[in-house]
């Protein structure tokens, strides 16, 4: 179905929508370069985005004893065919009538056009750099390379895309995607690096076990894929990213060790949350476990956390994997996952994402000023409790 032809020059454009034909009309008759078009449904006015504005949609229907509508931007890097019928079925959403009308959608079917329409704006989407830190010399380990979805008129999460293609069983067509962006992405960064003969940089690039499982992610010919994109496989973690149960471990287990000998690494992510058990790490062997984030967070005032991260440890030194942690942002967290040994750091603490690898922040600042404020809390605690029964440190806060 094609609404419109485009206005012969580039203009960005708002699609409005309503039951309302006579409202339409007469907002129509105030827009400058309006164009109506009613359907068994209602009407639509498209116009200039500079004219079709909320505040003139809202004055319109004020008058009109205020009809129910949707307004919406037109994505103009959609295709001509498709970007009409995606404005509209938007601002039909947007009104909040579109189960009166019968244009209510499954979960499913709603999941499905959000995917198609993320795989239509490859050029629209980012990856940015976050840096991993090892946290006994404070120098940098490698960056992970985070994908930042772009959606104009219908923005999203990764996490909302991820879960997504996992409903629809799109998931390795999403990892293949965005895998290719971060490698293009990774490649040219190294590219300008060896312009000033700086030493490549270690990356860490997300994916799910059923794509470790398909003949594209097969270690050589994913290690082709790698080294067509100027990158050393050596230089690359592979962070499988579990948020289904592993159906067959045992041909992930195989998958896994033939990307550790073409000379990838190997991170089991979110590791005590989820499926991310002993068992399933044990059989993986990683070089790299990451705990996750809600055992980090506030775990220098949380015994049981404290507990678990000191399992975590000696279970990684046992199979020859580091430990590294997530989502530090507390001080008080930095210096606890420190003491209780964990390699590898990573968190707002530590280097923001950044759409260019930055540094990380100096780690001999931040670890002064952690021990400074364990021992005013220790200190504290002395003076509160003469007797000596307050716990060392259990209770630092940031």
């Amino acid at each position: 179905m094609r609404l419109f032809a485009s206005p012969r020059r580039a203009v960005d454009e708002r699609l409005l929508w309503s039951r309302d034909t006579r409202f339409v009309h007469r907002l129509a008759s105030f827009v400058p370069g309006a164009r109506v078009l009613e359907l068994d449904s209602g009407a639509i006015v498209i116009a200039p985005a500079s004219e079709l504005t909320e505040l003139v949609a809202h004055s319109i229907a004020r008058e009109a004893r205020s009809p129910e509508f949707g307004v919406v931007t037109v994505d103009a890097e959609l295709p001509e065919a498709d970007r009409y019928l995606m404005a509209l079925s938007a601002a039909v959403q947007m009104s909040g009538l579109a189960e009166r009308i019968g244009m209510a959608q499954t979960t499913q079917v709603i999941q499905t056009k959000t995917l198609d329409y993320f795989f239509s704006l490859r050029k629209l989407h980012a990856v940015a750099f976050q840096p991993i830190v090892e946290l006994a010399g404070g120098g940098l380990y490698e960056y992970e390379c985070l994908f930042r979805p772009n959606m104009p008129m219908l923005p999203q999460s990764i996490a909302s895309i991820v879960q997504a293609a996992i409903d629809t069983d799109r998931s390795i067509e999403l990892d293949v995607f965005i895998i290719a962006a971060i490698l293009e992405r990774a490649g040219q960064v190294d590219d300008s690096r060896r312009a000033t003969e700086a030493a490549p940089l270690r990356f860490a690039i997300n994916v799910t076990p059923p794509s470790l499982l398909d003949p594209r992610f097969e270690a050589a010919a994913f290690a082709a894929l790698v080294r067509d994109a100027g990158i050393d496989p050596r230089n690359v973690t592979l962070e499988c990213t579990e948020q289904q149960a592993v159906a067959d471990v045992d041909r992930l287990r195989k998958a896994v060790k033939a990307l550790r000998r073409a000379g990838f690494g190997f991170a089991v992510d979110d590791a005590g949350a989820g499926y991310a058990s002993f068992a399933l790490i044990a059989a993986l062997r990683p070089t790299v476990i990451k705990i996750d984030r809600d055992i980090v967070a506030g775990i220098g005032r949380d015994d049981a956390k404290q507990a678990l991260v000191e399992a975590f440890v000696s279970f990684g030194r046992r199979i020859g994997a580091r430990l590294l942690a997530e989502g530090i942002e507390k001080r008080a967290d930095l210096a606890m996952v420190t003491a209780l040994g964990v390699d590898l750091g990573q968190g707002y603490l530590l280097g923001r994402p950044a759409a260019e690898p930055a540094p990380p922040r100096n780690m001999d600042k931040l670890r002064s000023l952690a021990a400074r404020r364990v021992a005013r809390v220790a200190a504290g605690r002395a003076i509160s409790d003469p007797t000596g029964s307050a716990r060392r440190g259990a209770r630092a806060t940031d």
